[in-house]
């Protein structure tokens, strides 16, 4: 039991007030009469504060955390800020790259020199899986599909919106409603046929991403990184362009941007193999290590 918490109260110590300017508690020596003047922070963490009376403690402990400088319990064990910060950053990235892919893919891209046809966002799709990774790496397959869920959502949502629009009575005498009704309806299609493909496709990454964790026991970054891409990237590329370009388009030519998609997108799976320990080396310095001081 502490001195303030019975009878006896500043039997060695008293609190005589602050100096605001260089946050100092100015403590008198009961014995000899002394006055000293202390840090906060070192008052905090001495056997002075067992020597203060109820009301001391509570004005200094008040003074201590009022300095905004300083970090709480609260801040320390519950709020990891660093962390949830880069939880969001992550999010957003991977909302704004998916809906970028998914608007970008209604203008199919004719490349004549390799008589091949892709989408704009073909080499941004694989950032996704990269940013899924990342999640699953650092925050566990549970947030990584709060993620995803929260992209889809999104996604549907601006769906839903666009689409609504396209009934709104548009300016008499402007000549790119129709237009704009045709456009809206064709992106609306796509993102539809994105949503489906990368619900189902991020899911399977995340999966096979955490499952190969657990029989490597957490080893062989690059193994799991790659081969979990792989396989979504595969299951991606075929749902997307049959639900978006079925019936518009020959179905070899369907075949053919299936094949060059997943071409392109393996590419890009051994590419995210250095980012992601990059990414990871970062978030154990930054983040874990601070966490644990």
């Amino acid at each position: 039991m502490t001195a303030y918490e019975g009878d006896i109260e500043n039997s060695k110590y008293k609190l005589l007030g602050f100096e605001n300017n260089k946050n100092l508690a100015v403590i008198m020596i009961i014995d000899t009469g002394k006055v000293i003047k202390i840090k906060l922070s070192e008052v905090v963490n001495s056997e002075i504060m067992d020597n203060l009376n109820k009301m001391e403690v509570k004005n200094l402990y008040k003074k201590f955390y009022s300095q905004g400088g300083t970090l709480t319990a609260y801040d320390l064990n519950d709020r990891n800020e660093n962390s949830w910060m880069i939880y969001i950053i992550l999010n957003l990235l991977l909302f704004t790259f998916y809906i970028f892919t998914s608007i970008a893919a209604t203008k199919p891209i004719y490349l004549e020199s390799l008589d091949i046809i892709i989408t704009p966002g073909t080499f941004l799709y694989p950032l996704t899986f990269l940013i899924v990774d990342l999640l699953n790496e650092n925050f566990g397959l549970r947030l990584a599909r709060r993620a995803i869920l929260f992209a889809f959502a999104s996604n549907a949502m601006i769906i839903i919106l666009l689409y609504a629009s396209t009934f709104l009575p548009g300016l008499p005498g402007w000549k790119l409603d129709t237009p704009y009704n045709d456009v809206i309806i064709q992106v609306s299609s796509v993102l539809v046929a994105s949503s489906v493909s990368f619900l189902v496709s991020e899911n399977i990454n995340s999966y096979l991403l955490c499952k190969i964790k657990e029989l490597t026991n957490s080893r062989f970054l690059f193994l799991r990184i790659f081969l979990s891409t792989l396989f979504a990237v595969i299951i991606d590329s075929f749902v997307f362009c049959y639900i978006a370009f079925y019936g518009s388009m020959q179905n070899n030519d369907i075949l053919n941007m299936i094949y060059v998609q997943i071409a392109i997108k393996v590419c890009f799976a051994f590419f995210n193999i250095l980012p992601a320990y990059g990414a990871r080396s970062l978030f154990k310095r930054y983040i874990t290590d601070s966490q644990a001081k």
